[in-house]
């Protein structure tokens, strides 16, 4: 048996992953910001400068790292060297669309949280729900899991879904997406953050 004892009052310090879709980002320092997740949001990286000035109305360090298949190595190693120097204990992945190293993922092993829509395997790539509105879905929805070498597979901490009728549009299932994107990534970070998440091999068990 594995045991730790923690204090309850301590925030869990963060850091935040974005690339070019701000919804889940946006969602996560305006929760932080009001004292609904317990996190020390300590910095946001991303890929792409969109959310700097985000960030720095947040009063939240930003970091852009650019990533190329000839630097990623490189990047990750300056990630690794920030999240030491932090001392990150959490890392969310708020729609960051680079795949993590497999070495990565590995020297964080349940400390990575991801976000990403229900339509798996079915519409991977772009667009996916209006690909999805093509194929007429009734149902939509995201999931929240750690984060392991194999691609969006790892344990599940939450989901969520929502019907959808004929009548909506591929807009529609977008915003709709995104609304249950937020709602299941935040409900996921704070269910960590308190640590009523016990991973449990290929699976999780969290305590409500």
């Amino acid at each position: 048996m594995q045991w730790q004892i923690l204090e309850k009052a301590a925030c869990v310090r963060t850091l935040v992953m974005v690339s070019k879709l701000g919804h889940c980002l946006n969602d996560l320092l305006f929760r932080h910001r009001i004292g609904a997740l317990p996190i020390d949001l300590r910095m946001v990286v991303s890929n792409h400068n969109d959310f700097a000035e985000l960030s720095r109305q947040n009063h939240i360090p930003f970091h852009l790292m650019l990533v190329t298949p000839e630097t990623k190595a490189e990047q990750e190693a300056a990630l690794s060297q920030l999240i030491e120097a932090e001392q990150i204990e959490l890392i969310v992945l708020a729609r960051y669309m680079q795949v993590l190293s497999e070495d990565f993922c590995a020297r964080y092993p349940g400390r990575i949280i991801n976000i990403h829509h229900s339509l798996l395997p079915s519409f991977k790539g772009a667009k996916p729900y209006h690909r999805a509105y093509e194929r007429g879905v009734k149902l939509i929805g995201a999931t929240a899991h750690y984060v392991t070498a194999d691609l969006d597979e790892g344990p599940i901490i939450e989901q969520g879904v929502q019907r959808v009728r004929h009548t909506f549009s591929s807009d529609d299932l977008v915003a709709i997406g995104r609304e249950i994107e937020t709602t299941v990534l935040a409900t996921a970070v704070r269910w960590h953050a308190q640590h009523r998440v016990l991973l449990n091999g290929v699976r999780t068990v969290v305590f409500q």
